[in-house]
């Protein structure tokens, strides 16, 4: 049965260690992440090989106009994507998912870095590739993540491997008495989401609802939510989770008090201490849309934490898509940033 029965425990249990061991793996391919997108349907697929789980694909189902729906795996499928004999597998499993939601398009996005090979690979096999050619923010994933490298390094390596402008600031922050703690506690949520806040006020972007923290908390054991202080003044908070050894920065802020004293360098810096002690791979800071700092205040914050100026940049292969319905998708091409520049425009006025 390549669609996941929910009602089978023991293949369910089997489904969730399949994906979370997989080299392959990433948070929101995650069995759980369906807990925290409760507002979409979801779908698991999986190939099978004697009895053991080889591929897996955890698809989010958005309903669209007209009666349609949106297929989307975010961050998937967990296989080898140079495999396309695999892939395809997956996808022609997943067609009886598509046929029961009546779906117009299977979205992927995978944590799989940008090849001309890969790139050609897919299109040739009959799939729609987005990515250079198109509007970044077009995309429902950044096309580009910065992610520092933590395997075989402590503290001192760690801090070296920083810029010298981001090593100063961390170092005047501690000096100066700026402390960083880290909970799981609703007090810290609270914090934390007051935080997320006022950044969100300041920077005019929309926020998430305070319920959706509270399932992200509960879904993933190993969320921690980290605040910094100085002098009984809240600076900073951030929410990161340690995925299986890959570390995500997932949502973060600031308040308005002493943003000289750099919080969230000190934090992120906490952040990877902690992904050195849990013997993690990675730490990811989180997406960005250019390299030109002009244009992205995200890369010039995010690019501190690299000696050399576009190390830990990872440039991935896009969105690939496999297209049900022709004329629904291009309708969903054409019509959907339209959508978003309208809700942008709402959302400023």
């Amino acid at each position: 049965m390549p669609v996941l029965d929910k009602t089978d425990e023991k293949k369910v249990d089997q489904y969730k260690e399949f994906v979370r061991n997989s080299t392959h793996r990433s948070l929101t391919q995650d069995y759980n992440w369906k807990n925290v997108k409760d507002d979409w349907g979801n779908e698991q697929v999986y190939i099978e090989r004697d009895g053991e789980i080889v591929a897996a694909l955890s698809l989010l189902i958005q309903k669209t106009p007209g009666g349609y729906s949106l297929l989307y795996a975010p961050r998937g499928p967990v296989c080898d994507f140079y495999d396309l004999s695999l892939v395809t597998e997956l996808v022609n499993e997943a067609k009886e998912v598509a046929k029961k939601h009546k779906a117009f398009v299977l979205k992927m996005d995978p944590e799989v870095l940008y090849t001309d090979e890969l790139d050609q690979k897919y299109r040739r096999a009959g799939f729609v590739v987005r990515n250079s050619d198109d509007d970044q923010d077009d995309l429902i994933q950044p096309m580009m993540n910065m992610v520092v490298d933590l395997e075989n390094k402590d503290e001192e390596s760690l801090m070296l491997g920083f810029k010298r402008k981001t090593r100063n600031n961390i170092r005047r922050a501690l000096k100066k008495g700026v402390k960083t703690t880290y909970s799981r506690e609703d007090d810290y949520l609270e914090k934390f989401y007051e935080i997320y806040k006022t950044m969100a006020e300041r920077n005019g972007i929309a926020t998430r609802p305070f319920d959706y923290f509270i399932k992200l908390r509960d879904s993933f054991e190993g969320l921690r939510i980290y605040l910094t202080e100085h002098e009984g003044d809240y600076l900073s908070g951030a929410i990161t989770i340690n995925y299986e050894g890959k570390m995500y920065y997932i949502y973060a802020g600031s308040t308005n008090e002493k943003r000289n004293l750099s919080p969230n360098h000190v934090m992120n810096y906490e952040m990877m201490k902690w992904g050195i002690e849990e013997n993690a791979i990675q730490y990811d800071l989180g997406g960005i849309f250019s390299l030109n700092k002009e244009e992205d205040g995200l890369f010039e914050f995010k690019r501190g934490f690299f000696k050399e100026e576009e190390e830990g940049v990872r440039r991935y292969i896009g969105e690939v898509d496999y297209v049900y319905k022709p004329f629904i998708y291009k309708l969903f091409v054409k019509f959907l940033p339209m959508i978003k520049q309208l809700r942008r425009k709402l959302k400023r006025n």
